[in-house]
């Protein structure tokens, strides 16, 4: 198995976030992972996209090259930009709320999640990017939910344990959106 997806944004989206949490899970499973991140000029407005690479085998590069099998697209210049990064036959994990336009391509297979809806419902707009996460392992099944939750509190501290149960029904409500 090996898993190769590309993550991207605005800056302040979250995109680095649940790069790393996935990274993460994956380490917490024993799996081989990269994590490549990439800033645009600022950090909140500019553009952001990580490529994350979780695999049973060892990685040979980090790069994503027209390679990927995946794509979770938060903004439209990230459509434009990184779909043909996907291979013919991977998936595409498109933020409906703020992509109106469909993918150019008819060989992927695009699921649309209106993460920013479903997060206002949940009460916190800031859990559009683990709503988008839980589409993602909802169609790849690459780590396993409870491994993004016990990587949560790794990667961003005890401190913010108290919003394990939040992110949590985010990554569900997001699984649930692509099952539809």
């Amino acid at each position: 198995m090996e898993e190769k997806v590309i993550m991207a944004g605005f800056g302040g989206q979250g995109v680095m976030a649940i790069g790393k949490l996935l990274a993460y899970a994956g380490m917490l499973e024993n799996k081989q992972v990269t994590w490549l991140p990439s800033y645009g000029p600022e950090m909140r407005g500019g553009t952001a996209n990580c490529a994350v690479v979780v695999s049973d085998e060892m990685i040979g590069s980090p790069v994503i090259s027209k390679d990927g099998s995946a794509a979770i697209i938060m903004n439209l210049p990230s459509l434009t930009k990184f779909e043909g990064e996907i291979l013919s036959g991977g998936k595409l994990i498109i933020n409906k709320s703020l992509i109106e336009d469909k993918p150019s391509r008819n060989d992927i297979d695009a699921y649309y999640v209106p993460a920013n809806e479903i997060a206002a419902e949940l009460g916190n707009g800031k859990v559009a990017n683990m709503i988008m996460l839980g589409a993602y392992l909802e169609l790849t099944k690459v780590v396993e939910v409870e491994s993004v939750l016990n990587a949560f509190v790794k990667v961003f501290g005890e401190n913010k344990s108290h919003l394990v149960p939040l992110n949590k029904e985010a990554l569900l409500k997001g699984a649930e959106a692509v099952r539809k």
